[in-house]
């Protein structure tokens, strides 16, 4: 298996917290992910157009109240990026843990030489 590597449709961060939203609900209405993610109208489409160009976000369109509204869905491929994606995060900041660790073992070999 192969190690996970970083996202790079994912990577943006509007992208990144649009996943994390949509991978926690069924869909998200347009308006609402735009008001949570404090975005304007055109940002939002460009970030979800680009997901949906890469498969990972479906884009519905439906009347409701009188009103034709869009509708968000992390697809199965999205919900197996996100989660590399995150996999990928995580193996970054264990390895930065690593480096830490080793760093203060190393110091305090040093210091226990002066």
């Amino acid at each position: 298996m192969s190690k996970p590597e970083i996202d790079p449709v994912l990577h943006p961060p509007a992208r990144l917290q649009i996943a994390a939203l949509l991978s926690k609900v069924d869909d998200a209405e347009f308006a609402r992910l735009r008001d949570i993610l404090d975005v304007s109208d055109s940002v939002l489409s460009k970030h979800l157009s680009a997901l949906a160009d890469a498969g990972y976000v479906a884009i519905s369109k439906a009347r409701q109240d009188g009103r034709q509204r869009t509708w968000a869905k992390l697809t199965h491929e999205g919900k197996r990026a996100f989660a590399a994606h995150l996999q990928a995060l995580q193996d970054i900041v264990s390895c930065a843990d690593l480096l830490a660790d080793d760093d203060a073992v190393e110091s305090s070999a040093r210091a226990q030489k002066v």
